[in-house]
């Protein structure tokens, strides 16, 4: 939120304008769109991936590995998964760990979020480690009352040994 300072020792007030913003994004919003993000690996870990291609059914995603975004096509991010994850009895065996979430409402229906994202996995054959670290960078349009992605970037920065979590290697 930009500040205005009224002086010395008067600390500040929020701009009229981000004032009406705050006042119409309120803790329901946040929560929902909370909910969302950590929504994503939820449904990764359990291996649901037509429940994570559907959770992408109205927005575009960017991944670092794409010359261009999947724009609103549930089938396509689901298949994108299901041909570089290696699944074990129908599951990654990781988990992703969203954290240092920040949501920044833009309007009442309209908002931002970046996140971070450490993702460690086990298998039977493979210890329990971390593997790759990232980012998530993520836009939210809330329609007839309910809040849904419109745009996902995705991009990782550290990697580990990800010879259990991919068919394929990128990074690194």
């Amino acid at each position: 939120m930009a500040v205005r300072k009224t002086g010395i020792g008067r600390g500040s007030i929020p701009h009229q304008e981000d004032e009406k913003v705050i006042t119409l994004f309120g803790i329901t919003d946040y929560l929902a769109i909370q909910e969302l993000v950590h929504r994503y690996p939820r449904l990764l870990d359990g291996g649901d991936l037509i429940g994570l291609g559907n959770l992408f059914a109205h927005a575009a995603v960017h991944l670092e590995t794409l010359d261009e975004p999947i724009i609103c096509d549930p089938a396509a991010i689901t298949t994108m998964f299901a041909d570089f994850l290696r699944l074990y009895n129908g599951i990654p065996r990781t988990r992703h760990l969203i954290v240092n979430l920040i949501v920044k409402p833009e309007s009442a229906v309209l908002a931002r979020a970046t996140s971070t994202v450490l993702v460690v996995q086990q298998t039977p054959d493979f210890p329990l480690q971390p593997i790759i670290t990232g980012d998530y960078r993520d836009r939210f349009e809330k329609v007839d009352g309910d809040w849904r992605f419109c745009e996902r970037f995705i991009t990782n920065d550290l990697f580990g040994d990800l010879s259990a979590h991919g068919k394929y290697e990128f990074g690194g």
